[in-house]
C-alpha cells in the first residue's frame, strides 16, 4: 500500500507560478513510477508528468515548456511547478504512483489538490 498526500495549489493569478508536493508513505520503496495527473472540469484525467526510479521523466503534451517535475527521494517527495499560469491550467492535480511487485501492478492515487486560475 501506498499513501500519497498533495498539498499546494489554491487560486492563483494567470502568470504566476505555484509547486505542487506529494509525499508518499507506505510501500514507497516500490514505486515504478511517481507523479502528476490532471482532471480539468469536464474533461477526462490527462498524465502531466512521471518520474522513473533512473530519474527519466516523461510529460503529456499539455504540459511541455512551463511543467518540471522533481522529486526528493530522501523525503519521499514529488514536487510540480508549473510556470506562467494560464486559465486552462484550472484542474484538480492528482498525485500518482505505481508499484510493480512480480507481475502485480498497482495505481495510487492521492485526494487530489485544486488549482484555479483566474486570468
Amino acid at each position: 500500500q501506498v499513501q500519497l498526500v498533495e498539498s499546494g495549489g489554491g487560486f492563483l493569478q494567470a502568470g504566476e507560478s505555484v509547486r505542487l508536493s506529494c509525499v508518499a508513505s507506505g510501500s514507497a520503496f516500490r514505486l515504478n513510477a511517481i507523479g502528476w495527473h490532471r482532471q480539468a472540469p469536464g474533461k477526462q484525467r490527462e498524465m502531466v508528468a512521471r518520474i522513473f526510479p533512473d530519474g527519466t521523466k516523461t510529460y503529456g503534451k499539455s504540459a511541455l515548456g512551463r511543467f518540471i517535475v522533481s522529486r526528493d527521494t530522501a523525503k519521499n517527495t514529488v514536487y510540480l511547478q508549473i510556470h506562467d499560469l494560464k486559465p486552462e491550467d484550472t484542474a484538480v492535480y492528482y498525485c500518482y504512483a505505481q508499484t510493480v511487485v512480480g507481475s502485480v501492478v498497482n495505481d495510487y492515487w492521492g485526494q487530489g489538490a485544486p488549482v484555479t486560475v483566474s486570468s
